[in-house]
């Protein structure tokens, strides 16, 4: 028996909700540790640069924990009003932007500790090659799926 809307509305917010459940510890460690860090010892040897990239880190994870949480604030203050379709609309959007600058925080903090702890080409090299796993695997693969399956849809020949 397929799933009439309401039971795959239902079903698609447990599914956003267990997502979250996964994304939302680490994103809470990292903009714990980038509070703490400008108060360790090692903080006053960084130069400008990486400063501004910790800055670029801290901003972002900022932005990713508000952008995650957000489904949350809007399923509590949407409750019971009959708009799951609308919200998980919204909740989906969110949750790809809270896991972008996700993604961007914690290549900037490779950048940052990579310089500091060896060189600057390195560093470059690191978060490259973080920034490009994040691109490829959270973006590229189920967006290339995505077209994938456009392409053996029957609707599209």
């Amino acid at each position: 028996m397929p799933e009439s809307a309401d039971q795959r509305h239902n079903r698609e917010l447990i599914e956003l909700l267990n997502e979250l459940r996964v994304a939302l510890p680490g994103v809470q460690v990292l903009f714990a540790f980038l509070l703490a860090v400008p108060f360790a010892n090692g903080f006053p040897k960084l130069g400008r640069f990486d400063r501004d990239v910790f800055f670029a880190a801290f901003v972002a994870a900022a932005l990713s924990t508000v952008l995650l949480i957000a489904p949350s604030s809007y399923h509590r203050l949407r409750w019971r009003q009959h708009d799951k379709e609308r919200m998980l609309r919204v909740s989906n959007v969110l949750t790809i932007a809270g896991l972008f600058f996700l993604a961007v925080s914690i290549t900037c903090a490779v950048f940052v500790i990579t310089d500091f702890l060896f060189h600057r080409a390195w560093a470059a090299t690191f978060a490259a090659i973080v920034g490009a796993a994040f691109v490829l695997l959270w973006y590229g693969l189920p967006l290339g799926a995505a077209i994938r399956d456009l392409r053996k849809s029957p609707r599209a020949r």
